[in-house]
């Protein structure tokens, strides 16, 4: 960040409460995959504020201050939005403190219990936020995030090409999300997205939030970075949502449980090939480091989906298991194995 940029910031965040840039110190909380970044102010009194910086050529920051608004209000925990200047990017906002929700996961029991707990945060979101004016998770963006996934990984990053089976999974997937109820969904409901503040769990990097399955944000956070479960632990948990969701008439009764799961295993298995594509275009394109050393794991998750869709012996399904089993996988750790330590 140019000195220009943080002097501007930092006199524009002083100003929003009154003081001059010499009342107030500001240091660095943290950074993530997108180009914002976020500062802790703290005020002569000891209270903190965040400040986030978004260069509006790279970031429309707009998106988050409209839904952070429209969630709170309906009661949802978000931070909140103290002041903001989308001219130069800068928004500040309620201090949440430094505990993603990764950082208390230390025992099995313990990591479940968290678990339950956010997925009971999703039921609420869910219930509460209108999904209408937020942009529909169509065919269309469904299609362009698995395509990141041949695109980055398997041609930029592995110089493989895509099995045969390939177009015909792509659509599978694709129908298997559309056949779900329409939700709002946060997008990415994973641990480190989740903060503990006051005893509550609170959700941030909203912004890109949109209309769609109601599966999603249940495999975001059960297939997250941070944990794999077994596939009994998987099945538990996606049926304590499921029986939630019926009650809550977010699922209609005419969808069995099977029918669900099938569903949230196909909605795995669209993610994790996203996420493949997504961590090769962050390193290849972006420059950012930390996110191959990550892909064994989503591949994890990936043949965890497919090895429970294939069960149903549908052709492409199980030619596709069988391509990312003897070919992707290796493919990847032969790469990560080349690289440099």
């Amino acid at each position: 960040m140019s000195s220009y940029r943080i002097n501007a910031l930092t006199t524009w965040a002083a100003q929003q409460n009154g003081l001059t840039q010499a009342d107030i110190s500001l240091s660095s909380a943290v950074g993530d995959a997108s180009f914002r970044r976020y500062y802790r102010l703290t005020l002569p009194d000891g209270n903190t504020q965040v400040v986030m910086d978004a260069p509006p050529d790279q970031e429309d920051s707009q998106p988050f201050v409209i839904i952070a608004r429209r969630w709170r209000s309906a009661g949802l925990p978000v931070p909140k939005v103290h002041a903001t200047n989308l001219a130069d990017g800068f928004l500040l906002l309620e201090d949440l403190g430094n505990t993603p929700l990764q950082h208390l996961f230390s025992g099995d029991a313990t990591t479940q219990a968290y678990h339950a707990q956010a997925l009971t945060l999703i039921a609420e979101l869910q219930n509460r936020a209108n999904p209408d004016s937020l942009p529909a998770y169509d065919t269309a963006l469904l299609g362009r995030e698995l395509d990141l996934f041949p695109e980055w990984c398997l041609s930029a990053w592995l110089t493989l090409p895509p099995p045969n089976s390939w177009q015909a999974i792509r659509e599978q997937l694709i129908q298997h999300a559309l056949a779900q109820p329409v939700v709002t969904v946060h997008r990415d409901y994973d641990a480190m997205n989740l903060m503990m503040h006051d005893q509550r769990l609170f959700m941030i990097d909203f912004q890109d939030a949109v209309a769609g399955p109601l599966s999603y944000d249940v495999i975001s956070l059960l297939r997250g970075r941070y944990c794999r479960f077994s596939s009994e632990q998987f099945a538990n948990f996606v049926e304590a949502f499921y029986h939630q969701a019926r009650r809550d008439g977010r699922l209609p009764s005419s969808v069995d449980f099977a029918t669900f799961l099938s569903q949230c295993h196909a909605m795995a298995a669209q993610r994790s090939l996203k996420v493949l594509g997504i961590f090769c275009r962050l390193t290849l394109r972006d420059q950012k480091s930390g996110y191959l050393e990550r892909l064994p794991h989503f591949l994890d998750h990936l043949e965890d989906s497919l090895s429970a869709l294939s069960s149903s012996n549908v052709p492409e399904q199980v030619a596709f298991a069988e391509w990312v089993k003897l070919t992707l996988r290796p493919a990847i750790m032969k790469r990560l194995a080349e690289m440099p330590s």
